[in-house]
């Protein structure tokens, strides 16, 4: 065997990953995330702190995909609560909602707005290349949905989540999946839920340059024709799913304007809802997640509070 094989890459896309000669897939460890636990697997089970619940759950057991629960403290007999459909950031190659940052993100969200949360564990490129992650969560919210009336084969679903009051939502890639979700559940008439709306937090779509990492994961990508990089040119796009969307971005986020960008699109494409818009001043992408104890995430974590519970 070729010693080079090993040794040797084809790419590299920091801070994401490399691929070595022989095909193996590296992901690059990088202080935020060996700092955040990042890369650490959460336990599930009772948080001590906020009396949220936790367990992971079986989705297709064809694909392998799974997803983690979080069901907020019980205060009494059938009791029903908003349910948060959420897809994790990590451009679209890392990540996992069983990982410490996403899971003490989530912890707090079910907490603080007092929802259940199911968050969607889809496969990862470059081993599945894109729309794998698309599909995998389309697949998700299909099976969600089977729970509607109460008979499906998740029994916290069937009996903590108010399907009249669904919302989906991520963050960076993530947000990119919510989009997706939310223009398919509106474009084929999605039965069961009622999706109210979407959470777009610092949301990855296309840019005026190709990228090239997207160009690797996604061989089959239209480029900029792509309604799943760019939402502007998807004839669906004025179907989507709820009533109202909120867009957070960072004001240091180098990803910024395409979220900026994203408001425009939607306000233009005649979808008939509203868009909410909020910014974090003096953060970064992600920062909620790298950066948790930021006196901005409280401000942050306040909006999308009351962008659920607000009718």
């Amino acid at each position: 065997m070729d010693s080079s094989t090993n040794i040797e890459t084809t790419h590299e896309f920091p801070p994401f990953f490399k691929i070595y000669k022989g095909g193996r897939v590296e992901r690059y460890m990088t202080p935020e995330r060996a700092a955040t636990g990042g890369h650490l697997r959460a336990p599930t089970g009772l948080d001590s702190e906020t009396g949220v619940q936790s367990k992971d759950v079986v989705v297709s057991p064809d694909s392998g995909v799974s997803a983690r629960l979080f069901v907020p403290k019980i205060n009494g007999p059938d009791q029903k609560f908003p349910l948060v459909v959420h897809y994790h950031g990590g451009g679209f190659c890392l990540g996992s909602p069983f990982m410490k940052v996403f899971h003490n993100f989530l912890v707090s969200l079910a907490s603080e707005a007092n929802v259940v949360i199911i968050s969607v564990d889809y496969r990862l490129a470059p081993e599945h290349a894109l729309p794998i992650a698309h599909e995998d969560s389309w697949a998700a919210m299909q099976w969600i949905s089977a729970h509607s009336n109460g008979q499906g084969p998740e029994p916290w679903l069937n009996q903590y989540a108010d399907f009249g009051r669904v919302f989906v939502a991520g963050e960076s890639a993530g947000a990119n999946i919510v989009h997706y979700v939310a223009v398919q559940a509106g474009a084929t008439g999605l039965a069961g839920p009622n999706i109210v709306g979407s959470i777009i937090l610092h949301p990855y779509f296309g840019g005026k340059e190709n990228d090239k990492m997207i160009d690797y994961m996604y061989p089959t990508s239209a480029g900029f024709k792509d309604p799943i990089l760019y939402p502007e040119v998807d004839p669906n796009l004025s179907k989507m799913a709820g009533k109202k969307v909120l867009v957070c971005v960072a004001e240091k986020d180098g990803l910024k304007e395409r979220g900026v960008s994203y408001c425009e699109t939607l306000k233009k494409s005649g979808w008939n809802g509203t868009v909410g818009f909020f910014e974090s001043e003096e953060e970064g992408h992600g920062f909620f997640l790298l950066n948790p104890s930021s006196d901005k995430v409280g401000p942050l974590m306040k909006v999308m509070v009351d962008f659920i519970n607000q009718n």
